[in-house]
């Protein structure tokens, strides 16, 4: 499937709209909704506040846990994760903005489980683009969108949130 209407409020409705579904078909309790920097915590900011969390947001900074840290160094704008004090057993959202190789989830995923392990895991994407390198899938998205070879898409924002798609040049050999 794919979807060109790349309209922040309606990416928005459609994923808040997921997330209830799915939250509701697995019975799960007072979750604990966590944001991946950048933009994940925005948009879990505003889902947040629309599905009425009650325990305050978490936000995680994943540099240090991805695959690619040997190559790309340390980001200069790492942050420190903000997470609840008790993951284990609890049921997590865990929000990203675009779902492209499966490799941020994948380092996220890590970070939580060195917190505690938590009962379920439920992944909600503003956007979820081919590319899939790895066997992971969001739960919920906003939208689902195929890209040709070097285009990019990227969430701009945090007020107002956008979205920028991109074309990158390839390198020559």
């Amino acid at each position: 499937m794919t979807d060109h209407n790349l309209e922040i409020p309606l990416l928005l409705d459609n994923l808040e709209a997921a997330l209830r579904q799915k939250i509701h078909a697995r019975h799960l309790d007072e979750p604990i909704m966590i944001g991946i920097h950048t933009g994940g915590v925005w948009v879990a900011e505003e889902l947040h506040r629309r599905l009425h969390i009650q325990e305050p947001l978490g936000k995680l900074d994943i540099s240090f846990y991805r695959d690619d840290f040997s190559q790309v160094g340390v980001n200069p704008k790492v942050r420190p994760s903000q997470l609840p004090v008790h993951i284990e057993g609890r049921n997590i959202l865990l929000i990203d903005d675009v779902f492209y190789t499966g490799r941020t989830i994948r380092a996220a995923l890590n970070e939580i489980f060195d917190y505690g392990r938590p009962s379920q895991v439920l992944l909600g994407v503003l956007i979820e683009r081919d590319g899939r390198q790895i066997p992971l899938r969001p739960d919920c998205c906003g939208a689902i969108i195929s890209l040709r070879a070097g285009q990019r898409i990227k969430l701009t924002g945090p007020e107002p949130l956008g979205i920028v798609l991109r074309e990158i040049a390839e390198r020559a050999a």
